[in-house]
């Protein structure tokens, strides 16, 4: 077996690709990835070099692969390691670049070792670890990271000099509802009448919703989405990094998996929601809005991606990182996952003195926000 990189996925067959892993997974296709490239989402001038990990057999076929990139900076990674980078520049040393192993701007947990299905999971899995640690070494490279894998791709990890850290998200799972009253059953009166009224907020201000896939808009209408998530980053003073082709293009290639709510109001697009959806599970992904609605964000977010999940059989509802606001509406706390190795003998040490203590207050904390749940304590599908 051989190990390559390569900077381009326009250089790897989207057959060839995709048929590593299980596909459950949107973010880890091609079509996602390689939109994110051609159209400069990925580029120097954010930060990121595309620097894929590539595992060949003695045929030159494809068996395994990492999505991976070269990190001038820290934007888009949503696991924050700003302060290892500015105590470790305090000592001397360049933090950047850095080597990550991960799906750009996109805080969702998922595979990050894709494998063929007939070869050795394990070997391969072990092959592309260390690839990513030796590679690190010999460029002199800070380190590398791998954010949001799977439970067990972090587990095995841990097993060959890599530190695990975790954090909180929140996450819907879908108990087999028959419908949305159904799910609200299971709250607390309180809970329950709580966002019954969030979804008559809306109603009563004449807000008018349009869920699509897609492959059903136009390029007009890629344009509005957008302009809406735009709106979002320059409310916020952030740094949008993703644009009109990038989104056309998905929805070309993909859009079976990509998922549009439209709100209106007076006849005319105020918000919009963008969300994935992979083989059992939905992720919410971009907002936003030109005004201020009451409740809209709740609907066109949380409410009608539950309905779709109930609608289609979906095991679980994950709407994105951070928020703590979610709970109440019954997305449980769960884990995520990463790992990282540094090069640096002294500065690992000392972060992993720092995680080892991170990670038992991350646990305590996440199961704390539990009790934020609006499930009864007697009927709680969560507990099941």
């Amino acid at each position: 077996m051989q190990i390559e990189t390569c900077d381009s996925l326009a250089d790897i067959d989207a057959g060839e690709w995709n048929a590593l892993g299980d596909g459950s997974n949107p973010f880890v296709r091609h079509e996602f990835l390689s939109a994110l490239e051609t159209n400069g989402c990925v580029a120097a001038e954010f930060g990121w070099h595309a620097f894929h990990l590539l595992l060949r057999n003695d045929n030159k076929e494809l068996i395994a692969a990492a999505p991976a990139y070269l990190k001038t900076n820290s934007y888009g990674e949503f696991v924050f390691d700003w302060a290892w980078a500015e105590a470790y520049e305090r000592a001397g040393g360049e933090y950047y670049p850095k080597l990550i192993c991960a799906v750009p701007f996109t805080p969702a947990t998922g595979p990050r070792l894709l494998i063929k299905a007939e070869q050795d999971k394990k070997e391969c899995s072990t092959l592309l670890a260390n690839a990513a640690m030796a590679i690190v070494k010999q460029q002199n490279w800070s380190g590398v990271h791998w954010l949001f894998p799977l439970e067990h791709e972090a587990k095995a990890m841990t097993e060959k000099d890599y530190m695990l850290r975790i954090g909180c998200q929140y996450i819907w799972t879908n108990h087999t509802y028959s419908d949305f009253e159904d799910f609200l059953s299971h709250c607390t009166a309180r809970k329950r009448k709580k966002m019954r009224r969030e979804r008559k907020h809306v109603a009563e201000q004449n807000i008018q919703l349009q869920l699509m896939h897609g492959n059903e808009l136009t390029e007009k209408d890629w344009k509005q989405v957008t302009g809406f998530y735009l709106d979002t980053f320059n409310r916020k003073w952030g740094t949008p990094t993703l644009n009109a082709k990038f989104f056309t293009e998905i929805g070309h290639t993909m859009g079976e998996n990509v998922i549009v709510v439209f709100a209106s109001h007076n006849e005319q697009r105020v918000a919009c929601s963008v969300m994935l959806k992979g083989t059992d599970t939905l992720y919410g992904r971009y907002w936003g809005c030109t005004d201020d609605f009451h409740s809209l964000h709740f609907e066109a977010c949380y409410y009608q991606g539950i309905d779709y999940c109930i609608e289609h059989g979906l095991k679980r509802f994950e709407p994105g990182a951070q928020g703590e606001h979610k709970i109440g509406r019954g997305f449980k706390p769960t884990l995520t996952w990463s790992t990282h190795y540094l090069t640096n003998d002294s500065f690992r040490d000392a972060v992993k003195q720092f995680l080892d203590q991170e990670r038992p207050m991350m646990r305590e904390h996440c199961q704390k926000l539990h009790d934020l749940l609006p499930f009864k304590q007697t009927d709680d599908p969560s507990n099941q």
